[in-house]
């Protein structure tokens, strides 16, 4: 009998959903503060418009522009190489896309991808685009299409637990790395 309580003693005891103060271990992601506390958008306005009247495309973190669309690298990413590609054009309707826009908007996504690929080196990627705030769309009114690069076992412990994800670089060297690897 005294053997069987000794191995029930020793069997770690299951997590629960509430811990207690003393049980909960602390995750810091200062960065993920002006996100969190922000009540409205830090300048008016459309947040893909900005950048695409910008002028300082490290500084908005563009980069590629086309004619009806550009790429920009996502300020609170899910995954390090989170990009999206929008239009130029402020449109929150997909079926208003029009086709010469629609066609570089897919051409681009296929060059992010392979950008992503070339230099991040992803195991896979995740395409989406959410319409409508119910859908998830962060930005309802400017349709933005993600490229969300995906590795065996990204989705681990950390979000869930944590309340934290690791990135393994910081925006402004993923901005680097990704324009270096653009030159001819």
């Amino acid at each position: 009998m005294a053997s069987a309580t000794r191995r029930k003693a020793a069997r770690p005891r299951a997590r629960s959903a509430q811990l207690s103060r003393d049980e909960q271990r602390r995750l810091w992601a200062p960065w993920r503060s002006a996100y969190i506390t922000r009540s409205a958008p830090a300048e008016p306005g459309c947040v893909f418009c900005r950048a695409r009247r910008s002028r300082d495309d490290r500084r908005v973190q563009v980069i590629h522009r086309g004619q009806h669309v550009f790429a920009i690298l996502n300020k609170y990413p899910y995954n390090v190489g989170h990009l999206m590609v929008a239009l130029n054009r402020h449109v929150g309707e997909f079926e208003r896309v029009r086709l010469e826009e629609g066609a570089e908007w897919f051409q681009m996504a296929q060059d992010m991808a392979a950008l992503l690929k070339r230099t991040v080196r992803p195991q896979g990627i995740n395409l989406g685009i959410n319409m409508g705030r119910i859908a998830g769309a962060g930005i309802p009114g400017h349709l933005h299409l993600h490229l969300v690069p995906r590795w065996s076992g990204d989705t681990n412990f950390m979000p869930v637990v944590g309340g934290a994800k690791v990135m393994s670089l910081s925006l402004e060297t993923l901005y680097d790395v990704l324009m270096k690897a653009q030159r001819p």
